[in-house]
């Protein structure tokens, strides 16, 4: 165990398997960086507004979105708009990890089971870390199309890159707690900010979805 654990940390440093993909955005494909929607974190989405458009389901990402980095508990000032989104989507309602619930550090599924008993939500088992890879392993999992699915996340280069290449609507999420990361984490992190910033008010614009036309409509002003 103490391998795979040493393996997933290294990963939070380096994700081999992102790199191809990076080299595509920087070159050509710097809008998949963009998300339909920036919050603070998720007590500023509106559940009931996403709903209402047709989304049938929702994806978070696990570390700094919904968790601190490495921890299997909720972020406790979460816990209301979880259950929240819990109660409109029901068991729509999953998390896709680069950590917990991936085959490369969680081969048996341990850290998976942790974080479904303490949250209440399904972790989805897969093969490829974010941003590499299709949306397959979570359309069977929803019985749905991406596009019908919102994609929330604290990584540009992660989890928004991989939400718009498989066409869900994505949402980021600022970090909960980067003290907690390693300097490079936070390193890359800044850079990936930063890259999204200048290019925003270079003209990049983001992708757009037809659920919700405009994606400002599913943010709230005031926190649960």
């Amino acid at each position: 165990m103490w391998w795979a654990d040493l393996k997933a940390a290294l990963g939070q440093r380096i994700n081999l398997e992102g790199i191809g993909c990076v080299v595509g955005i920087l070159s050509k494909d710097k809008h998949l960086a963009i998300p339909h929607v920036s919050v603070p974190d998720i007590r500023y989405i509106d559940w009931v507004e996403l709903k209402k458009r047709g989304f049938k389901g929702v994806v978070f990402d696990k570390d700094n979105t919904i968790t601190v980095p490495y921890s299997l508990s909720l972020w406790e000032p979460l816990g209301s708009s979880i259950e929240q989104c819990k109660s409109l989507f029901g068991d729509n309602v999953a998390v896709f990890s680069n950590s917990a619930g991936l085959t490369e550090y969680d081969p048996d599924g341990e850290k998976a089971r942790a974080v479904e008993e303490s949250i209440g939500i399904k972790v989805i088992r897969h093969k490829m870390k974010k941003p590499a890879g299709s949306a397959e392993e979570i359309q069977q999992h929803f019985g749905c199309e991406s596009s019908s699915l919102v994609m929330v996340g604290d990584r540009p280069f992660t989890d928004i890159v991989y939400g718009n290449r498989n066409g869900f609507f994505t949402i980021l999420t600022e970090c909960l707690s980067p003290t907690e990361e390693s300097l490079i984490v936070r390193q890359v992190r800044l850079l990936e900010v930063a890259l999204v910033k200048r290019w925003s008010e270079s003209g990049v614009k983001m992708m757009s979805h037809s659920l919700i036309p405009d994606s400002m409509e599913c943010v709230k002003d005031v926190p649960l």
